[in-house]
């Protein structure tokens, strides 16, 4: 039987500037790009792709041999009219796609460091058309599993219809990547906890599991996700690897060390959309961590969110090669 996702969210045309080392530095503590006002700096390349967090998750799916289909909203300008392009050559439905006329698409111009870091300058364009008047209802209940991305603040009432639709099909999965407003509202919003109780994955990083839940520490955090029903939850740490849960024990996946870094961009997505299609195919949260660390290490070695995304038989291939051991201890 075919597995029919849906990911739900944002389509970003991206355009990535490699920078030379130089125009790296430190600002208030922080590495930051340099770029003394009125100069002129010469980059190194310039890069157009596609991305937006459920354009790439839908893309990432469907390449694992999902049936994915995309739910968002995009203009009817030439970044729009490329986007679909893309998702449709890469095998994922449109159908619940809409298009706005007279409207600019998401953009993001994507400043690239040679460490593979960068900062993204990006306008939400139509993304913020995602509300009830476009999104697409009944397309819930025709899959198995369904993706919620970052969404931008004027979408969050959707809340709602997913929580009905999820409530209605028991059958139907849920992976929840809350960004923006969502981490902002955090867990004691009423509407957010409902979402929670319904949540069988809980993506984010371990910056915004403090944010969204108010706790001290990445393991009280997960906890209290538990608490609120989610039946597992994945924190990631950057290089200190991933700490997740099932409700059992607590887990953490390491990173690959062996990687050449280009690019972090889109590693998130990767991560995410792999771990949800392990679960979706049966394994375990352990083998869902290693399928999603796996994944966001190819990403992270080619510029932009989609390139290095792997497919079905490559990713069996690695998952039984790659020496990736995943510690377990009690909760």
């Amino acid at each position: 039987m075919s597995l029919r996702t849906i990911s739900i969210g944002g389509a970003t045309y991206d355009l990535f500037v490699r920078t030379p080392g130089t125009v790296t530095g430190t600002y208030e503590g922080r590495e930051a790009f340099l770029l003394p006002l009125g100069a002129k700096v010469r980059v190194s390349d310039v890069i157009e792709t596609c991305g937006g967090g459920a354009s790439n998750t839908s893309v990432g799916l469907a390449r694992l041999g999902c049936r994915a289909s995309f739910s968002g909203v995009v203009g009817s300008d030439q970044w729009g009219e490329k986007l679909k392009k893309n998702m449709e050559k890469e095998g994922v439905d449109t159908k619940s796609l809409t298009v706005v006329e007279n409207e600019v698409s998401s953009f993001s111009i994507i400043l690239s460091a040679e460490n593979g870091e960068r900062v993204i300058l990006y306008d939400p364009g139509t993304n913020e058309h995602l509300h009830d008047a476009t999104f697409d209802r009944a397309a819930i209940r025709e899959n198995n599993w369904v993706y919620l991305n970052h969404i931008q603040e004027t979408g969050c009432n959707i809340h709602d219809d997913i929580v009905t639709m999820l409530a209605e099909e028991t059958s139907v999965c849920f992976t929840w990547n809350p960004g923006g407003c969502q981490l902002d509202r955090g867990t004691a919003d009423t509407h957010q906890r409902a979402l929670l109780s319904h949540t069988d994955l809980l993506l984010v990083n371990d910056d915004e599991a403090l944010k969204f839940t108010k706790e001290k520490t990445v393991e009280d955090a997960i906890r209290h996700l538990l608490a609120l029903g989610v039946k597992n939850v994945c924190i990631t740490q950057g290089t200190k690897g991933t700490l997740a849960s099932d409700g059992s024990k607590i887990y953490h996946c390491p990173i690959l060390t062996d990687v050449t870094v280009v690019d972090t961009t889109g590693a998130g997505d990767a991560f995410g959309c792999a771990a949800t299609w392990a679960l979706l195919t049966g394994k375990t949260l352990p083998e869902a961590l290693r399928a999603g660390t796996i994944n966001a290490a190819s990403v992270v070695g080619s510029i932009g969110a989609q390139a290095g995304l792997l497919g079905d038989t490559e990713m069996q291939k690695r998952l039984q090669s790659l020496p990736l051991v995943v510690a377990e201890r009690a909760l």
